[in-house]
């Protein structure tokens, strides 16, 4: 088998491509849920989820640390880190809304991937 080796066993990989799209925000957030403090998920997907991003700064404000990977047409890469011990808030600003959708979030979240 062609593996690619392990190099961060604190790093979980997360490729939203392959969950059915009215599960996918569930599923995001029961992963995240899942994680310890310093643990990452690595999340694939194949457009920007910004109002993913805006629902998650709600829910867990500086508790989940965003940072994006890649973030090229097609190719979406953010690692979400579980910082438990953050002090400063994070800003939040509404997400766009943009025709289309994810599905999650009670199928109407806006992503603009189909």
């Amino acid at each position: 088998m062609n593996e690619l080796p392990i190099i961060d066993r604190s790093v979980f990989p997360f490729d939203a491509r392959g969950v059915a799209k009215r599960f996918r925000h569930a599923a995001i957030f029961g992963a995240l849920e899942s994680l310890e403090e310093g643990e990452t998920m690595r999340f694939v997907n194949d457009h920007d989820p910004l109002p993913l991003l805006g629902q998650i700064q709600q829910r867990y404000g500086s508790q989940i640390k965003i940072n994006y990977v890649a973030r090229e047409p097609g190719n979406i890469v953010i690692d979400f880190t579980v910082q438990l011990n953050a002090q400063e808030p994070v800003p939040t600003e509404p997400a766009p809304r943009s025709a289309g959708g994810c599905g999650g979030g009670g199928g109407g979240c806006g992503c603009a991937g189909t």
